[in-house]
């Protein structure tokens, strides 16, 4: 079974480990959203970073609020960056909550803060 938008999905986990390779762990989350930006640029992903993002609520054709995603690649797959020692269950459960609410079937959850990148594909 072919994954959905693997292509890009495989290009950003490719940009993340170019980003982990040069900058390793122990950065704020910050410094490696703004290197991830300059890999995938660099690859030919299009991108939007930090912009708000309608939250949506059941069947309701208008958004109940806001959230700012840290990527939104390609208009198709959302992408959660972590800076932390471990993944956890509330962090998986977050980007699967973002990807209901903002109506997108395709996530990356991507940790730099551990021993070696960590990275997670959810889909809905």
């Amino acid at each position: 079974m072919e994954l959905k938008y693997k292509e890009i999905t495989e290009k950003i986990i490719g940009a993340s480990f170019e980003v982990y390779n040069f900058l390793g762990n122990g950065f704020q989350e910050l410094i490696y959203q703004r290197a991830l930006a300059y890999e995938m640029r660099k690859n030919g992903l299009s991108f939007a970073r930090e912009q708000e993002q309608p939250i949506f609520y059941k069947e309701l054709e208008e958004p109940i609020g806001t959230r700012r995603a840290d990527f939104l690649v390609e208009g198709k797959v959302l992408v959660e960056l972590k800076a932390v020692f471990i993944l956890e269950e509330v962090h998986v459960a977050q980007l699967l909550n973002y990807l209901r609410a903002y109506k997108i079937e395709i996530g990356l959850l991507i940790n730099f803060g551990s021993k070696k990148l960590d990275f997670k594909r959810l889909a809905l």
